[in-house]
């Protein structure tokens, strides 16, 4: 039927009117042509004024709604909606795309901005984040991304004029963004008094830091830095919409109608109304505007463009309208005049000419336009309404004729009967009237059939029926003008139609595609004359169709444009368009009519290039017209390659059980056998499913693939190396232009390509993170650089990969069929085409995306299915195979002519220098001219044609070949039936490898004493192969059904071989030729055994599940073995030869007694006794261990017993090849594990010497041979297996210090929490208490005659002058984090110099003057740092700290590279690793950096720090990893270590590749927890472990220890490069021999201990570096020590604090000393001026506060066990101590009068004790009812009050020493104090911030100067104030360096005016100064 294939005419856009200004905003250019570029719908359109012409760029599958222009004004960049929206980088001039940027953003793409010098694009998304991304564009690849912000982002820029700097602005915010490394961070622009917050719709960056920015409320504000510093006032009188910048100054336009010139610095040039103007309207309202030297473009909401001409702007000239707001649903066509007429919900019907491309009339009617129809002569336009009326104008004028109204409802359809006589109106309230023209529209009659609203309605040709189309699908006749239903079919038979709109009907059946609801078709149009149909539904696209096309899914060609439904579509009056309209869109698309006969002129207009599936391609319905799909094709495209369990799937899948049995395995495990086997030889290749894979390398070795195997097999040697890197089948093989390297790729849920050295056979990059299931094709580029793959995804995706970066550069959907191929141009590295299943796409690379197009066949062929392809001899020419037979020549993507080539498909060709080679099903090789002109010569695959030298036999005549490969002078040729071939030119073949063919392999048999083996299969073959160097098979016969099982008889003259019909035969195992064969069993023989000795009995099991006893010399059965609930899987015979062991299907181990077959039963315990003739059992108690962890989802298939009964081989469905000792017993016992089969393992069977393992694999039809290596052989060469997978029970050793750090917990600033449990309304949520006055209504004078209010504190007035502190500048920090954190301190600047960190500062610190510097870009705790060993690189750092979730947010993790000298940043790594970074290490170039987390995973990733681009990231261990190290003289090498774990990665490309360390070589070594690592010459890694042992591996392999190198755990290790000496640290008691610090030669042979004197029990080394001559230790008590090398002397350079909180600080009344007090039980006394600690006072118990006296003679120190004491200053004598109470003191307080001391503790309560009365310390009386516990207090200058601030966010004022309460506020508000310490009050009430919620102010301290407040608070912010500050939300200095909490705070000294007071904090154990 001609309905089958799609029409050969064509549409082509030709004009698009309108403009989308509703929802977006700049979007209107003028590019460097001067044509204007804008969006439409789904369309990109670039207007030339001059010619009054239109391009389009139709790259996008839905609305477009941004739009960026490049700096330099020709490329353009466009975003989109939708599920999956991508960006368009594209060229305004040809239209063509430049590059895809796609894979990141959700939902759409709100707005763009390219930067200064156009090399990056940032994207706005319109996700829940609105998340923010930079773009490489021209790569494709993203740079950076992070949340935008919680709600919509109107605007971005880049600013012009500082690099890396962005602002974004939208609802009610601003901010401005840095982009360091791959780090976006954002500060929130600070409005402050300035102006109001609002929303911010639009902004400009210009010099100096100002922005420009335009607001909701119709101001401009201006912008320097972060702050808000003016704001221009009523710049618009509405919201601004748009702003443009140009050399000029500034435009702007709003919703005013205006707009406004403004020059540079934003003062006001002009004024331009659009209201005003002779085109303006009420209403008008701007969207966009482009100002270019004296021309103004100004795009409207209401879809205008206008161009305003500056000195003529009255005059602004339109050159685009549209339609606007609602939907657009109304189109009808002038009966003779190219017109158009469309009306919309805007109420507006328009009149467009289609030659002139403009509007000629436009009219506003009162109701929304539904409809429209122009009568036969053109006079009468009838429009219908959405509110039930209709009305007729006259065309000419639009004047009104008529107004009727008859129904309440829509009028969706009407018409005028083809005589001008009847107009017939369709209401959505079911019904249609006919009215009669000439009668002034009187109504005649009545339809009334339908039961839905009608949708579609045709008149006769003769007027004299009408047919409709209701909301059902319901397809009606009525009688006219009466409007009575005909029923009778018959009767409208023969009716012809004037028109055909209806969308249901015989006619049009085919335009349903075949299942689909009905209503998605919205309008149809037929085109009589050129036999086409025309469509519009609601997904946006327009067909074509034959017509009448009476089959459901008809094919068509389709066009896309649109972006959401299509509502109406119809031809002109001649047929020259189509006219389509856009519902939501509001645009009218005009499309030109090419029909056939002009097609053959027009092969430009071949299909447009696409990203979208798009473009007018033939439908991919109904493929029923093309010839059937040859068997093997067909079969192929049936495998899917899914597995049941990926092996990527398997460590989950061991957790998850472990978990549920960790309560079994207690038992001590099996060591795993001493014995080992290396693969030798693999009989098989994969020709049934693969094509083209097989290739000789540059040495002529010969490459190939088998299972899961690469293969590199040596003709002359007849020997083969594997690589064996994957672990499942691999599907496709490539070979680099250099013939080195090779590319395979496998099956997988996220697939990997591995790209290897055939001389090496190591891997130099694995790709992956693109496909799914599997990578089913794959190619090198021309130049080697390039790899392009194809998935078996649902999409079949193509990526072209850097394979050596492992990038992936693009990436689009290849085809919803099969590829089969992929090839590269090899002339233009950015072309490739695929061919596949009805396929042949040419695609070039558009930046991260892949343009296709397909092949464009025209009349000279069916689109046929491609099986192979090559490019030719010049870059437009390719060729390719089809299933059919022929080949045909491309040029460019047309298709030239095509030559008959084989009979059945050509699976192969290959490109010759002159010529070509192809190969077939016909089993012919054929070669060809370089035209495909002549066929030169041809080759038939024969086994007459086998020469002398081949290593095997042809199994049958014309194989089907699968691929092809020149070289050496040599024809390759691989078959279908797994048989490898080399033609010689002049004739003869030899055949080098093969394999069984297709279906499953179970059967194998070794033969008693000889070294060859039988194997059966499914493919119906018995097969005999040598073992011995000749590798080949010796024998092969046919069987007429295939088999599953063989057995050779004892003394190996027979062969017994089992069928899958239930029969078995014995054959002459030498002629292979039949003895005797019986058929007794119905189904599948499984396993058929001579009994030992003489062979006299044969026993068979089959499915049946019985096992038959036959007497091999009568040739009779002689027993059944009955009782088997399941098929028998295994039989074993005893040595006896009178009992038979038999495993079944479900999992039962019975006994028979032969040859009767009596069932026994035998104890568990007793079977081992048994001598076994041999043992292929899988169960029983000598094989429990073998069953693995996951044993729910594997099954074992097979094992086998070495002769000397030592080692147990086995074989499972995840085809893993393992080794266990015999017997195995107890679970889960340890193994080595070999992966070289892909899916199960069906048998595995020792030789009979036990030198080899022969092992089958099931679905890879593969046999491979291992050798047997004993135990002592292999110390040379490093065994492949890997070990068991389960790790080891015993326990890595314990140690206090590292558990503590395994286990902590890292509190993260951004979710902080009380460091205090308060309770109450927090004090800004309080409300206010009227004052007594105000209670009784006095209104005081402002001037009051009352004396002054007595000063709020008392102060020194020093100078008398008071200068409010301005800032503070962090001056000295004193702690380091040594508890947690490992090798974080380290030389800088040949020693001169240390950097360390603590908190969130890092520290340089000059050793020699003890002045600090300091780094404190982090937000929040730094745990790890590193230093740049490079010299390129001097003096770089890298620090990691804490951060929560890894959502690439400011408060993510991240990694800061910065330089120590100048404190900058250089990179910022925001990093996956949720928690945060627990280990950097730099490698040897510098150029890369590794990092760890402390995520579940503990993610190791490796970064280009320079770019901020991550290179690779892996899950490293399920358990804690400590320290990640670069191989000092490495780029890809590193080692990691931890909890029960070292690994030793390397980098190739983009994968991470790592192998445990081996333990077996070392007799009863076990796996340690290892705590750090150093490294050797010649591949020497050191691991220091949690017993002080320290561990010495040879690549991955232990070779020695060297035990106790410490007493307690190494904590660091440091590799000196200048000479090798390794720096070792642990946890060690001091002794005379012993230190905790060691130093060894390079080879830890010898090594000098040095004793770190610091008065310590134990030292616990941290961190250890090495200088000149020097050793620098941190040690886990917070100090940093300098070790001289020579004569051992130790200098202490920085202390601090151990362990818990600091909470005490206090400052000396008179000299510049502090004091301060923490939970790790010291007072420590520390001087400013010297930098240094000066004593500390151990008092055996936690403390928590500290104070000195008013003459600073005496120190008071309140403990956390509610003890206090009081030492003298001059002698650090306690003066008197006392315990009242049992819970922390929380503050103590001395009065100013020396006589009182305050005590006040956590138990509600304040004491007073009398000092004058000695110390004796007995309490005079204390404070009442104090409402919660006390946290600071504060005595009053004349020492008769107390302030005590409370947990429940209350303050109360006590007299002293009574300790009455005192109410009354205005005596408490004439109080003097003597400090102010108090968090609460209303003279501090601005100290709470509006972030509050969550966390609290802890500390505050008034200055001396009593004019300036500093705070505390738990997110880790010291604030400096302006005292007093009742406001709410006061405007503060922050300064952040503490990670969260702080604690107690008394401000922060400085040099000046805050000498005394001081500065304190907690969890960090710092204090900062």
């Amino acid at each position: 039927m001609a309905a089958r294939s799609a029409p050969s005419c064509h549409l082509r856009l030709e004009w698009v009117y309108g403009y989308r200004g509703h929802q977006c905003r700049n979007n209107l250019y003028y590019t460097a042509a001067k044509e204007i570029v804008y969006f439409v719908a789904g369309v990109g359109v670039v207007y030339s004024p001059r010619e009054h012409r239109q391009k389009f760029y139709r790259g996008h599958s839905d609305d477009i709604i941004s739009l960026a222009l490049h700096p330099e004004r020709v490329l353009v960049a466009t975003g989109q909606v939708g599920k999956e929206p991508y960006i368009c980088v594209w060229d305004s001039y040809t239209v063509q795309t430049i590059s895809v940027l796609k894979d990141v953003h959700t939902h759409g793409i709100a707005c763009l901005a390219f930067d200064l010098d156009g090399q990056r694009l940032v994207s706005v998304g319109l996700d829940s984040k609105n998340a923010v991304c930079v773009w490489d564009w021209k790569r494709g690849k993203m740079l950076s991304t992070a949340p935008g912000h919680t709600d919509r982002i109107f605007d971005i820029s880049w600013d012009l004029y500082q690099p890396n700097k962005l602002v974004s602005c939208g609802v009610k915010h601003i901010k401005f963004w840095s982009l360091c490394g791959n780090a976006l961070t954002p500060k929130r622009g600070v409005f402050g008094k300035t102006g109001d917050l609002q929303t911010i719709l639009c902004l400009a960056c210009a010099r100096d830091e100002l922005t420009y920015s335009g607001a909701l409320s119709g101001d401009i504000y201006v912008w320097k830095g972060i702050n808000l510093i003016r704001t221009i006032q009523g710049a618009h009188t509405a919201g601004i919409f748009s702003m443009n910048a140009c050399e000029e100054g500034f435009a702007t336009g709003g919703r005013d109608g205006c707009i406004r010139l403004w020059d540079l610095t934003f003062k006001p040039i002009t004024v331009i109304d659009l209201r005003e103007t002779d085109q303006g309207y009420k209403g008008l309202s701007v969207r966009s505007v482009c100002w270019r030297g004296d021309h103004i473009l100004v795009g409207t909401q209401d879809s205008e463009i206008f161009e305003i001409v500056v000195h003529e702007r009255k005059k602004p000239f339109l050159i685009m309208q549209g339609h606007c707001e609602g939907e657009l649903w109304a189109l009808a066509i002038h009966p003779t005049k190219p017109l158009a007429v469309t009306g919309s919900d805007d109420r507006s019907v328009r009149i467009w000419s289609l030659v002139d491309h403009a509007l000629i009339a436009r009219c506003n009617m009162e109701e929304p336009i539904r409809c429209a129809a122009v009568n036969v002569d053109g006079i009468h336009l009838a429009l219908g309404m959405k509110d039930g009326s209709f009305t007729v104008l006259r065309v000419r004028d639009m004047t009104e004729v008529v107004h009727i109204k008859d129904r309440k409802e829509a009028i969706h359809e009407l018409k005028y009967s083809p005589d001008g006589t009847y107009l017939a109106v369709g209401c959505n309230d079911s019904s249609v009237d006919i009215y009669g023209v000439s009668q002034r529209y009187k109504k005649m009659g009545e339809c009334v059939g339908s039961l839905s609203f009608i949708t579609h309605l045709d008149w006769s040709s003769d007027s004299r029926y009408l047919q409709t189309n209701d909301g059902n699908g319901k397809r009606l006749f009525y009688r006219m003008p009466g409007g009575k239903e005909v029923t009778n079919k018959d009767e409208t038979k023969g009716v012809h139609w004037a028109s055909w709109t209806c969308v249901s009907g015989l006619e049009v059946n085919g335009i349903w595609p075949k299942y689909s609801d009905i209503n998605d078709i919205n309008s149809v149009d037929g085109n009589y004359i050129g036999q086409v149909l025309v469509t519009a539904d609601d997904y946006g696209i327009v067909k074509l169709f034959r017509y009448p096309c009476l089959r459901k899914g008809a094919k068509f060609r389709k066009y896309i444009g649109h972006s959401a439904h299509v509502t109406n579509v119809r031809w002109s009056h001649d047929h020259q368009w189509v006219i389509s309209i856009g519902g939501a869109d509001h645009a009218v698309f005009q499309w030109r009519f090419i029909p056939e006969r002009k097609l053959k002129d027009a092969l430009h207009i071949a299909p447009q290039e696409s990203l979208a599936d798009s473009n007018s391609d033939e439908s991919d319905s109904d493929l029923s017209d093309v010839p059937e799909l040859d068997s093997e094709i067909e079969q192929e495209t049936q495998l899917t390659y899914r597995r049941q369990v990926y092996k990527e799937d398997l460590p989950q899948l061991k957790e998850q059980y472990k978990e549920k049995q960790k309560s079994g395995t207690s038992k001590r495990r099996e060591r795993a056998p001493g014995n080992s086997i290396r693969l030798h030889f693999v009989h098989g290749y994969r020709g049934y499913d693969c094509r083209s894979n097989l290739f000789y390398t540059q040495i002529g070795e010969i490459v190939y693939h088998v299972a899961a195997v690469g293969v590199i097999y040596n003709r002359q040697q007849n020997t083969q190396r594997f690589y064996l890197g994957h672990d499942d089948d691999i599907l496709c093989l490539a070979i680099h232009p250099v013939k080195d390297y090779v590319a395979t790729g496998q099956v997988g849920r996220d697939p990997s390509i591995h790209i290897w050295d055939t001389e090496t056979i190591k891997p130099l990059s694995i790709l992956k993170g693109y496909h799914q299931y599997g990578v089913c094709a794959v190619d090198f580029s021309a130049d080697g650089k390039r790899l392009a793959s194809v998935g078996i995804d649902e999409s079949h995706t193509v990526v072209l990969w850097d394979w050596k970066k492992g990038e992936k550069l693009s990436i689009a959907r290849g085809s919803k069929d099969k590829i089969f191929v992929v090839k590269m141009n090899p002339y233009v590295p950015d072309k490739l085409i695929t061919a596949g299943i009805k396929h042949m796409k040419f695609w070039r690379r558009a930046g991260g995306g892949l343009v296709g197009r397909k092949g464009y066949i025209g009349t000279l062929g069916k689109n046929e299915t491609m099986m192979c392809a090559v490019y030719g001899w010049t870059e437009e020419m390719a060729f390719s195979g089809t299933s059919t037979g022929d080949v045909c020549i491309w040029r460019d993507i047309f298709l030239v002519k095509t030559v008959k080539a084989h009979d059945g498909p050509v699976f192969s060709m290959h490109a010759l220098e002159k010529g070509f080679v192809t190969g077939g099903k016909d089993g012919v090789v054929a070669l060809w001219d370089d035209s495909f002109e002549r066929c030169l010569k041809t080759y038939a695959v024969k086994r007459a044609a086998l020469a002398p030298g081949s290593k095997g036999l042809l199994l049958e005549d014309n194989p089907s070949i699968r691929a092809i490969s020149l070289g050496h002078g040599h024809i390759l040729v691989g078959t279908k039936n797994g048989e490898i071939l080399e033609v010689d030119k002049s004739g003869p073949i030899t055949l080098l490898v093969q394999g069984h063919m297709e279906g499953e392999v179970w059967g194998l048999a070794t033969h008693p004493y000889l070294p060859i083996c039988a194997t059966v299969s499914d493919d119906k073959t018995l097969r005999i192969w040598d073992l011995s160097p000749s590798h080949c098979m010796l024998a092969v016969r046919k069987l007429k059904k295939g088999g599953r099982c063989c057995c050779f008889s004892p003394d190996g003259k027979a062969l017994a071989v089992g069928l899958c019909d239930g029969s078995f035969l014995m054959a002459n195992a030498d002629t292979l030729e039949d003895l005797v064969s019986f058929h007794h069993r119905k189904d599948i023989i499984s396993d058929i055994r001579f009994s030992p000795g003489s062979g006299k009995y044969l026993a068979v099991a089959s499915h049946d599940s019985f096992v038959d006893i036959y007497n091999v010399m009568s040739s009779k059965r002689v027993g059944i073995c009955k009782g088997a609930t399941s098929c028998i899987t295994h039989i074993d015979w005893d040595i006896r030869g009178k009992l038979l062991q038999v495993n079944t299907g479900a999992k039962e181990q019975l006994f028979f007694e032969a040859p009767r077959g009596k069932r026994q039963t035998i104890p568990r315990m007793e079977v081992e006794k048994i001598g076994w003739a041999s043992w292929t059992s899988v169960l029983g108690l000598c094989c429990e261990g073998i069953w693995p962890v996951i044993g729910e989802v594997t099954d074992i298939t097979a094992s086998c017993l070495t002769h000397d009964k030592m080692v147990l081989a086995t074989g499972d469905d995840l085809g893993f090849v393992k080794l266990f000792r015999y017997p195995a017993k107890g679970k889960f016992g340890k193994f080595k594990r070999y992966v070289a089969h892909s899916t199960q393992v069906t048998n595995v069977r020792w030789t009979y010497d036990d030198s080899m393992l022969v092992t089958l694999g099931g679905a890879d039809m593969s046999l491979m041979v291992w050798t047997n290596e004993m135990e002592g052989s292999r110390e040379k060469r490093p065994c492949d297996s890997e070990e068991s997978d389960t790790g080891s029970e015993e326990d890595g050793g314990y140690d206090s210090d590292v558990t503590r750090e395994n286990e902590i917990s890292y509190t993260i600033r951004a979710l902080s929490t009380n460091i205090r449990p308060m309770f109450g309304i927090k004090p800004h949520l309080q409300q206010k208490e009227p004052s007594i006055d105000e209670r009784q209504g006095i209104v005081r004078p402002p001037v009051s005659r009352a004396p002054p209010q007595p000063e709020k504190l008392q102060t020194n007035n020093v100078g008398k002058k008071k200068r409010p502190i301005e800032d503070l500048m962090l001056e000295l920090v004193f702690g380091y984090r040594g508890r947690d954190c490992r090798n974080n301190v380290h030389y800088l600047n040949d020693g001169d110099d240390i950097i360390y960190h603590t908190a969130s500062i890092g520290i340089l610190h000059n050793v020699a003057t003890g002045t600090q510097s300091f780094y404190q870009e982090h937000n929040d705790d730094i745990l790890c740092l590193t230093v740049n060993q490079h010299p390129k690189f001097i003096n770089i750092v890298a620090t990691g700290q804490v951060g929560d979730s890894a959502d690439m947010s400011p408060t993510a993790p991240s990694v800061h590279i910065w330089d120590a000298v100048n404190k900058q940043t250089l990179a910022i790594l925001r990093c996956y690793h949720s928690k945060g970074v627990c280990s950097v290490s730099f490698s040897a170039t510098g150029k890369l950096l590794l990092s760890v987390g402390l995520d579940p995973e503990h993610t190791v990733t490796i970064w280009r720090w320079q770019e901020g681009a991550k290179i690779a990231s892996k899950a490293g261990h399920n358990q804690r990893i400590f320290v990640a190290e670069f191989r000092p003289d490495s780029d890809s090498q590193f080692v990691s270590v931890g909890v029960k774990h070292v690994k030793f990665w390397t980098l190739a490309g983009r994968a991470l590749l790592s192998k445990k360390g081996l333990l077996s070589t070392l007799e009863d070594a076990r796996m340690q927890t290892m705590l750090a690592v150093a490294f050797g010459a010649n591949n020497l890694t050191f691991t220091g472990t949690i017993s002080g042992d320290v561990c010495v591996w040879k690549d991955h392999i232990l070779c020695r220890v060297v035990a106790r190198a410490h007493n307690g755990p190494v904590f660091a290790m440091y590799t000196t490069l200048r000479d090798g000496l390794i720096v070792t640290g642990g946890k060690e008691r001091p002794s005379k021999e012993g230190g905790a610090v060691k130093l060894w030669d390079q080879e830890l042979r010898r090594c000098r201990a040095f004793r770190l004197e610091t008065g310590q029990v134990t030292d616990c080394v941290r961190s250890v570096c090495r200088g000149r001559g020097k050793i620098l230790v941190g040690t886990r008590n917070a100090e940093i020590i300098e070790v001289g090398e020579k004569n051992a002397a130790c200098n202490i350079l920085v202390n601090g604090h151990v362990d818990g909180p600091i909470w005490g600080l206090a400052t000396h009344p008179s000299r510049d000393f502090f004091l301060s007090a923490a939970e790790d039980g010291t007072v420590r006394l520390w001087d400013i001026a010297d930098k240094k600690m000066l004593n500390k006072v151990n008092l055996g118990h936690a403390a928590r506060t500290v104070c000195y006296s008013p003459e600073g003679d005496m120190v008071a120190i309140g403990m956390k066990n509610g003890e206090f004491i009081i030492l003298l200053v001059s002698s650090l004598k306690i003066w008197g101590k006392k315990r009242d109470r049992r819970c922390a003191i929380h503050d103590i307080r001395f009065s100013p009068d020396c006589r009182f001391l305050a005590v006040g503790s956590s138990e509600n309560s304040v004491d007073f004790y009398d000092l004058s009365l000695g110390p004796t310390l007995n309490r005079t009386s204390y404070c009442k009812d104090i409402p919660s516990f006390v946290i600071q207090m504060d005595f009053s200058a004349d020492s008769r009050y107390l302030q005590v601030s409370t947990g429940c966010y209350k303050r109360h004022v006590y007299e002293v020493p009574s300790g009455r309460h005192l109410t009354d506020q205005a005596a408490i508000d004439r109080i003097t104090w003597a400090t102010w310490t108090s968090i609460l009050g209303s003279e501090v009430m601005g100290i709470w911030s509006r972030h509050a919620e969550k966390a609290d102010v802890n500390c505050a301290c008034v200055s001396h100067s009593g004019i300036s407040l500093v705070t505390g608070d738990d997110f880790g912010m010291v604030k400096l104030f302006d005292f007093p500050c009742p406001e709410k939300f006061f405007v503060c200095l922050e300064v952040c360096t503490h990670a969260p909490l702080k604690d107690m705070d008394a401000g922060k000294t400085e040099k000046t005016a805050l000498r005394n007071q001081n500065y304190r904090r907690g969890r960090s154990q710092v204090v900062l100064i």
